[in-house]
């Protein structure tokens, strides 16, 4: 029998080497140059883990799902039938976006551009006449319910896609400005103004400077010593955006809580278990999960017996979240997505990551092959791919694919219409152009969920609905979504 006097040197062995081996520099297995070494160039390869989470985001590990319909047509819109697809994992919002998280962006928009670019302000601003209805007294909620603090928690509405994807943009930018900021590399820097404002794109390319407080050792014999932070660090975060209509989907019905060994148990109607919209919990049984309208006129209830305690929006985080810790994916208020909508997107788009709306950009560049300067409010120029630069792709051919299989030249059988039109794949002259062959267009786009004027057949994550892009309703708002980089699954 080993005694522990003989194993102890052995061990003892073993750590030594496990040490020595640790302070040996990682090098290159392709050519076997040492990392991080100024005496042979310096290729910087930086300690990284993996993607923090940030501010306001849940993790949602994705998966496989049968994304379309959970209950009858009743519509008979037949525009979302169901399909096998898969989501990669993504962060999104925990609650809808507050007005209170608005004032912020608003606050920062007038007090950086305010002087010199008004319009940008003004440009942002919710629409809050939304509220008007010709035969009800809301006029308190036009002028009350954006800025008045006791509704500052409830969800913005009156925002508009594309306000919402500027948003997005503008809030990309603050955190990483603050992830640099914690990390000591930059300095806070409250007089930004016009273009001098940090943008993340504008950083990273080398035209915003900030004010520099300990920039990173430069490893490159030829460098200043110095340089600034670059997107092979993994410092900064990916982009705030909108979700997908997939991702969405997905994330509202919280399968994650129903499954054994890859085995459903249990398909859902809505983000919770129950075919019906109160809780079976014992401690809180015949509460509403969420907020939403009973029937005609009936928008919260009997005094003294209230349902949902909530004529109009509820405060975010109001009633019981789903399986990924979202709350208010059934109802409260519906929300936009990035997708553009056609009625046949369950037959025609891809079944991993689905989306329907890219349109390819690169970023604009002068007669050198320079990255033009930026604009007047800090942000880099991008334009649409050519023709001819996505020429030999076998990937995509053009820069618009809005309408690939749908609305474009290969997918109307009708081919004497299209005898005067060019053959261009993102033309819609015929077949989506508003109000003369369609009643959708290229700027109709996807919004989710049920809203507190909704009847119950809207909570389901199945149900979608359209709105141009430029409209606003007080029943629609938004949250913001991230890209999950590395892998699936946190920590492995």
């Amino acid at each position: 029998m080993m005694t522990f006097n003989k194993i102890f040197p052995a061990i003892t062995l073993v750590a030594a080497i496990v040490i020595l081996g640790s302070c040996k520099k990682e090098g290159s297995r392709s050519t076997g140059w040492e990392y991080n070494n100024p005496k042979n160039g310096g290729f910087e390869v930086r300690e990284y883990t993996e993607q923090q989470t940030g501010p306001g985001l849940v993790f949602i590990e994705g998966g496989t799902f049968a994304m379309g319909n959970t209950q009858d047509d009743v519509l008979f819109d037949w525009h979302n039938q169901p399909r096998r697809v898969t989501v990669s994992s993504f962060y999104m919002d925990q609650t809808e976006l507050r007005n209170l998280d608005y004032l912020e962006y608003l606050y920062w928009l007038n007090r950086v551009y305010g002087t010199d670019y008004p319009g940008v302000y003004r440009k942002a601003l919710p629409d809050t006449l939304v509220w008007r209805d010709k035969l009800a007294y809301n006029e308190p909620l036009v002028e009350y319910y954006f800025r008045h603090p006791a509704y500052r928690n409830y969800p913005v509405v009156g925002v508009s896609w594309v306000q919402a994807n500027d948003y997005c943009t503008w809030r990309t930018d603050r955190v990483n400005e603050m992830l640099l900021i914690k990390k000591g590399i930059l300095s806070m820097d409250p007089a930004q103004k016009n273009e001098n404002n940090f943008n993340t794109e504008a950083y990273l390319a080398g035209q915003y400077e900030g004010l520099v407080n300990k920039p990173l050792p430069d490893l490159n014999p030829n460098g200043t010593g110095t340089r600034k932070v670059k997107m092979e660090d993994g410092i900064l975060l990916p982009k705030y955006r909108l979700p997908t209509e997939t991702e969405w989907e997905f994330a509202a019905l919280g399968l994650i809580g129903n499954t054994i060994y890859e085995r459903i148990v249990e398909r859902k109607n809505y983000p919770w278990n129950d075919n019906v919209v109160r809780t079976s919990e014992s401690k809180y049984y015949g509460s509403f999960m969420d907020n939403f309208r009973r029937g005609r006129g009936d928008y919260m209830g009997v005094a003294g017996n209230l349902n949902d305690a909530a004529d109009i929006p509820a405060p975010c985080g109001s009633y019981f979240p789903n399986d990924y810790g979202l709350y208010n994916m059934a109802g409260n208020v519906s929300e936009w997505v990035l997708d553009v909508y056609r009625p046949m997107s369950s037959m025609d788009v891809s079944d991993l990551r689905p989306f329907r709306g890219n349109v390819f950009k690169t970023q604009e560049r002068d007669a050198e092959g320079f990255l033009a300067e930026k604009d007047s409010l800090g942000h880099l120029k991008y334009r649409d791919v050519t023709t001819a630069e996505a020429a030999n792709r076998t990937n995509y051919r053009t820069a618009d694919n809005i309408n690939y299989t749908d609305g474009d030249y290969a997918s109307n059988i009708d081919a004497e219409l299209w005898k005067n039109v060019s053959k261009d794949t993102s033309s819609t002259n015929l077949m989506y152009q508003y109000g003369v062959a369609s009643l959708i267009s290229d700027k109709a786009r996807v919004y989710k969920g049920g809203n507190w004027k909704d009847p119950a057949y809207y909570l389901s994550p199945g149900t979608r609905r359209f709105l141009d892009q430029d409209a606003a309703s007080d029943a629609i708002g938004f949250r913001c979504a991230m890209t999950r980089v590395g892998g699936a699954i946190p920590g492995k």
